[in-house]
């Protein structure tokens, strides 16, 4: 334990010294969390602009235009009526365009008149793989179907109430910060070590210490101590300014670090067993990089599994960030350790037998 806690405070030094890894720790997070707080918590959430031609121009039009601005999801845009559409759109590069066709009024009072065969219609144009034609479109069809209300006297009879499952209000930043703090274990362990690894290699500094009385094993165990340490302690500042800034209501519990110190034994032995591979530090960083960025984006970090393909969620499965990023949430946000203790088991097999075969096949005598 003397020898695994004098390279503990060795390497510590060594590796506070250089910014980057003080920054990627306890700056990065933090960065992460003020850009996606300052664009998913705001209380003015951005609407889409709409561009709409309206070759009505009549009483319902102008009542249609009235409820459609009102749900607070559009800003209308008018577009001169002698503008060819088609034109305009694809000159503007615009993802969505509304039309009110000349008689939309006139086809609404004959319609009221008990002309059945009269049509009053909107016409959408857009490009339906793009994020905000959905949207606009849920905007445009709500407003019409409020404007029939209003016209046809019809009275709703089915509601629905929404109601939630947790017990407290949380914000998208309750259910973001565990995914950031993930992510952050992820980097620093994974890459750091990779890196690490190459380097001492490069340097022959393996082969120093393999005349030291400093087993594999310990060497790996004394990164896996000051990891944990450091991570813990970036948790704990993410965290504070996630409650300071975006009035987080999860909690940070002991489970959650029982999650991290868990992670960071996983990437860690990762870390080490792809030193195995690499022979200098450029091929280090490209390994971990080829290896980390996909765990990023498909650990759930950003992006809700559930919305994946499900090819994609399959191959999350497999993934061990998916595992850290679901326990800090079971933990910090649904209170349930029952279900962030299986993810926990699932990190902890995994880490064993990386760090078995870490410490196994890690040589210190090859250059």
């Amino acid at each position: 334990m003397k020898r695994i806690l004098a390279d503990v405070v060795g390497f510590g030094k060594q590796y506070m010294r250089n910014i980057a890894g003080p920054f990627f720790a306890f700056a990065f997070p933090i960065l992460l969390i003020l850009v996606f707080g300052a664009i998913f918590t705001s209380d003015d959430p951005a609407r889409i602009t709409l561009p709409v031609q309206d070759l009505d121009e009549g009483t319902h039009s102008v009542e249609y235009l009235t409820i459609l601005n009102s749900t607070g999801v559009v800003d209308i845009e008018m577009v001169s009526s002698s503008e060819d559409i088609t034109t305009y759109i694809q000159d503007n590069s615009l993802a969505i365009a509304l039309v009110i066709p000349a008689n939309f009024s006139g086809n609404i009072d004959e319609l009221q008149a008990g002309n059945l065969s009269a049509r009053a219609s909107l016409i959408v144009y857009g490009d339906d793989s793009r994020s905000t034609y959905g949207m606009a479109v849920g905007a445009i069809h709500s407003a019409a179907e409020y404007m029939n209300y209003n016209l046809s006297g019809t009275v709703p009879i089915v509601f629905f109430e929404p109601r939630s499952v947790v017990s407290e209000e949380f914000n998208f930043m309750d259910f973001f910060v565990p995914g950031v703090v993930g992510i952050v274990v992820m980097t620093n362990s994974l890459f750091s070590m990779t890196s690490i690894c190459a380097e001492y290699r490069n340097r022959g500094h393996f082969k120093l210490l393999a005349t030291t009385r400093l087993a594999k094993w310990e060497w790996l165990v004394s990164k896996f101590i000051f990891f944990t340490f450091m991570l813990t302690g970036s948790l704990i500042v993410t965290y504070a300014v996630g409650i300071a800034l975006f009035d987080m209501e999860s909690s940070l519990t002991p489970f959650s670090i029982v999650l991290i110190a868990a992670g960071t034994f996983l990437f860690v032995s990762m870390g080490m067993l792809l030193g195995v591979v690499v022979k200098d530090p450029e091929s280090g960083a490209a390994a971990a990089n080829a290896i980390g960025f996909p765990m990023m984006f498909l650990s759930g970090a950003f992006f809700p599994l559930e919305i994946m393909p499900s090819y994609l969620q399959t191959v999350a499965k497999v993934i061990p960030l998916t595992y850290l990023n679901e326990g800090l949430r079971d933990t910090m946000v649904y209170a349930n350790n029952e279900s962030a203790l299986m993810n926990l088991a699932v990190l902890v097999v995994i880490a064993l037998v990386f760090f078995v075969l870490a410490s196994r096949l890690m040589s210190w005598k090859e250059r």
